[in-house]
């Protein structure tokens, strides 16, 4: 019993790790769309799928948390992280459409920072 309990809480390490990971990735993606916007025609197309797809990484990342937690009983501490982390990514859709530049990318290079922090930190 105790054997299966572990390998269920690596197994939901793993997958929680796998989602930082991607989720860091897309927001780096999202950087490089970002550049794409101001020197190409498709860079708005390209920033535009980039959002969602960062977006449903948040959403993939706080899953992962949950399956992380649960079965261990471990600490929620990593829920909390990720659920603050869709929270931002919310608002940086939010401020995207609204075409506020002036809080969307700095807000963008802090989203990066605490991704790459969280992943660090596994």
């Amino acid at each position: 019993m105790a054997t299966q309990v572990t390998a269920n809480a690596q197994r939901g390490s793993s997958f929680l790790q796998i989602a930082i990971a991607l989720q860091t990735l897309t927001i780096f993606l999202q950087a490089v769309s970002a550049g794409l916007l101001l020197t190409s025609s498709y860079g708005e197309t390209l920033h535009g799928v980039g959002a969602r797809v960062m977006y449903g990484a948040s959403m993939l990342y706080v899953l992962a948390a949950v399956l992380a937690w649960k079965p261990g009983g471990g600490s929620p501490r990593p829920v909390w992280h990720a659920s603050g982390f869709l929270v931002l990514a919310s608002v940086q859709v939010v401020l995207g459409i609204a075409h506020v530049p002036s809080v969307h990318l700095p807000l963008g290079v802090l989203m990066f920072g605490l991704s790459v922090l969280a992943l660090a930190r596994r």
